[in-house]
């Protein structure tokens, strides 16, 4: 079962990262323009969608369903987590606000690359909590994986109106880190067929 699991992450992570290099080659890296209020504001509206199409039964008046915007949560969480991280040759929004021009100095490669060391950081992570936990994933229903995105996305926003300090908790990395497993296993659940799933 374990080895299901990893396999479905690593193709479900294949799927965003392959949607997150199309993206930058259609747009550039203007996300780099977002403050992290807005990356959770993003990840927030997307989360209260998918709750909204689970309580209409999936009824939707755009295409998209509840499994775009699942992935679409994970590349913010992505996005989020890179910014968070500091990498070399990332500038800082305050830098590409100021000058714009250094977002086509940004090379494809250094985000590509700070992409998968999140995605790896993030599966050796599943690993050993999949270890603590088992499968208990698997007993959850959907709505309630929705449920504790949004309440992770609630707390990081929480956390950033409090300059990003925590008395006891843990801060905005773990709760992105969450979120991000949880769609894992929303995906997994759904199989809706807009990633190939293991059987």
């Amino acid at each position: 079962m374990e080895q299901s699991l990893f396999q479905n992450f690593d193709r479900i992570f294949a799927y965003c990262f392959d949607l997150f290099q199309k993206k930058n080659e259609d747009y550039g890296p203007t996300w780099l323009l977002y403050r992290y209020t807005s990356l959770s504001d993003e990840i927030w509206r997307k989360a209260k969608r998918i709750r909204t199409l689970e309580e209409h039964d999936g009824e939707s008046c755009i295409p998209e369903g509840r499994d775009v915007e699942y992935t679409g949560i994970i590349n913010y969480c992505l996005m989020f987590l890179i910014r968070m991280a500091d990498v070399p040759g990332v500038p800082s929004v305050e830098d590409t606000v100021e000058d714009l021009s250094i977002l086509e100095a940004v090379e494809d490669r250094c985000l590509f690359e700070a992409y998968q060391v999140q995605v790896q950081e993030i599966r050796e992570l599943l690993q050993r909590k999949n270890a603590d936990y088992g499968n208990a994933w698997q007993s959850m229903s959907l709505s309630s994986m929705t449920d504790q995105v949004l309440i992770r996305v609630y707390r990081i926003k929480h956390i950033l109106a409090n300059g990003g300090v925590c008395v006891v908790s843990e801060g905005v990395e773990a709760q992105l880190h969450d979120i991000i497993n949880y769609c894992v296993f929303a995906l997994i659940k759904m199989d809706s067929g807009l990633v190939e799933l293991a059987p």
